[in-house]
C-alpha cells in the first residue's frame, strides 16, 4: 500500500508541476503578442501617404535663372538646340496642339508680326507635344514662318514647368500649360508669361523687349 501511495503521490506532483509552468510561460508569451500589435498600429500611423497619380512636380523658373538648353527637332526634322540663338532675344512659347482654335489664333498672330519681331532681333521658338508631321502640317496649312518644335517625351515642357493641371467644364486633367518664357540675348530669362492672351501675345512680347 505505502508503494502504491507513493507513485501516486509522484504522478500528482508531476501533473500540478506542468499546470503551473504552462500558466508561466503564458503569462510570460502574452506581453509579446501586445507588443507586435502596438508595433503595428505605430507602423500605420508612421506610413508616408502616397501622392495621387498623374501629379508630376515641376520646376518654377524666374527671371534672372539661366534658360535650360535643349535640342529638339523642328517640322522639317532639323535640330534645333537653343544655344543655336545666342546674343539674340529668344521667345519659348509652349502651346497645347497644333492647329485647335486658340493655338492657330496665336500662331497666326506671331505670322503676321514677323517683320517687327525680326526687327527687334526676336526669334520665336513653339512648342507642343506633337510629332513633327503634325507640325508640318500646322506650318502648311497656316503658312506659318517660324519655328516650331516637337517634344512628344514632355522633357522640356517638364523642364520649363509647363506641364501641369489643367481644369476645362469641370474636369481635371494633366497637360500643356500655355506659358511664354522670354529669354535676353545672354540666355537669361527677362519674363515669364503665365497668363497668355492668343491675340495679343506678339505684341505682348515685343512691348516687354521694347521696354527693357
Amino acid at each position: 500500500m505505502a508503494k502504491v501511495v507513493k507513485k501516486v503521490t509522484k504522478k500528482a506532483a508531476k501533473k500540478v508541476t506542468k499546470k503551473v509552468a504552462k500558466k508561466t510561460v503564458t503569462k510570460k508569451a502574452a506581453p509579446k503578442k501586445v507588443a507586435k500589435k502596438v508595433t503595428k498600429k505605430a507602423t500605420k500611423k508612421v506610413a508616408p501617404k502616397k501622392q495621387s497619380a498623374g501629379v508630376v512636380k515641376t520646376p518654377t523658373l524666374q527671371p534672372g535663372d539661366v534658360a535650360p538648353d535643349f535640342t529638339l527637332f523642328d517640322q522639317n526634322g532639323n535640330s534645333v538646340s537653343l544655344h543655336d540663338f545666342k546674343g539674340k532675344n529668344v521667345v519659348i512659347y509652349f502651346y497645347p496642339k497644333a492647329m485647335t482654335p486658340g493655338c492657330t489664333v496665336q500662331a497666326c498672330e506671331i505670322r503676321n508680326s514677323q517683320d517687327k519681331l525680326k526687327e527687334a532681333s526676336i526669334v520665336v521658338l513653339g512648342i507642343s507635344a506633337d510629332p513633327v508631321k503634325s507640325l508640318k502640317k500646322f506650318e502648311e496649312r497656316d503658312k506659318l514662318n517660324f519655328t516650331l518644335l516637337s517634344d512628344p517625351d514632355h522633357q522640356v515642357i517638364e523642364k520649363y514647368g509647363s506641364w501641369g493641371l489643367k481644369k476645362f467644364m469641370g474636369r481635371e486633367f494633366m497637360g500643356i500649360l500655355r506659358q511664354s518664357f522670354l529669354i535676353g540675348k545672354d540666355g537669361k530669362i527677362v519674363h515669364v508669361m503665365h497668363k497668355v492672351n492668343t491675340k495679343t501675345h506678339h505684341d505682348d512680347v515685343l512691348n516687354f523687349f521694347k521696354s527693357l
